[in-house]
Formats: structure tokens, C-alpha cells, sequence
């Protein structure tokens, strides 16, 4: 997406159009699902002095107007994507990290009903299938280690 989609994106979303949020937008649109350091370090390379909590400060923003999509890996990892209003979920890789995109199962948001919605309207179901990518197996094997399993700990 160019700066212009950006700048109008944020327009759209009632926000004002700054250089440190068009340097995010795109450091997001280039690297997908990239961490806030990464992104921070990004947006300091196009812009030069920008705090970290600017940046964070900034993430925060965007995704709360549904510009950017936060998505949840594990511990405290997040990783941030263009929010492009599709359904798809996320595959991580329990070794590297490595994040995928995954288009759901079924179709149209959401597409998973739970059991019982407790009274809810339920608009979307994030899902993050976790596993082992097959270069992470294909290292594992020729290390001669289980996969999932760290060396040593047989």
C-alpha cells in the first residue's frame, strides 16, 4: 500500500495523517506479521529520532481503529499485520516462530460457533493453530532430534 492509501486510510479512521503513522503503516505493509521492536526499528531507519513508546503508542492507535490487526503468538509476543477485513487465522511454529497466514475453515466471520455464546453477537473467531514448520522438522530430523523436542532434553 503507498503512503497515499495510507494517508487516506488513516483519514477514514478519523485520524490525523503524521509521518511516524505513515512510517508504521508501511513498515507493517512491507514486513507482515512483524513485533513492535521490529516495527519501531523501522519507523526510527524512515524518520530517524522516534520514541519507542511513540511507536507503541501508535500500534495501539491503529489497531484500535482497525488499521493494523494485532495477533497474539504467545507469552507476551504480538505481531501486527494490515487489518484487511478478511477471515483468516494464523499458523505459528512453536520452534522459530515462523507466522503463516491461514484462511478459515468454513468461510464467513465467524466461522466457528461455540458451543454455548453465553448471549453474545459474535462478529469473529480468531484461531492460531500451533505447531512444528516442516523446515524446523527437516532440521530436527537431521539433528536427530524429535520434533518439538530441544536437544538435550531426551
Amino acid at each position: 500500500m503507498l503512503d497515499t492509501d495510507h494517508a487516506s486510510a488513516l483519514r477514514e479512521a478519523g485520524l490525523r495523517v503524521t509521518a511516524p503513522r505513515l512510517a508504521t503503516l508501511g513498515a507493517v505493509a512491507e514486513h507482515p506479521h512483524v513485533d513492535a521492536e521490529a516495527v519501531a526499528r523501522a519507523v526510527r531507519e524512515r524518520l530517524g529520532t522516534v520514541s519507542r513508546q511513540a511507536v507503541y503508542d501508535i500500534l495501539n492507535a491503529l489497531t484500535e481503529v482497525e488499521l493494523l490487526r494485532r495477533v497474539s503468538v504467545g507469552s507476551r509476543s504480538m505481531r501486527y499485520e494490515l487489518h484487511r477485513h478478511d477471515n483468516h487465522h494464523h499458523l505459528v511454529c512453536r520452534e522459530c516462530g515462523r507466522l503463516e497466514d491461514v484462511p478459515c475453515a468454513i468461510g464467513e466471520a465467524p466461522c466457528l460457533i461455540p458451543h454455548d455464546d453465553h448471549g453474545f453477537d459474535i462478529e469473529i473467531a480468531d484461531v492460531v493453530y500451533r505447531g512444528i514448520c516442516s523446515e524446523c522438522r527437516v532440521s530436527e530430523a537431521a539433528a536427530g532430534t524429535p520434533a518439538g523436542t530441544a536437544p538435550g532434553s531426551t
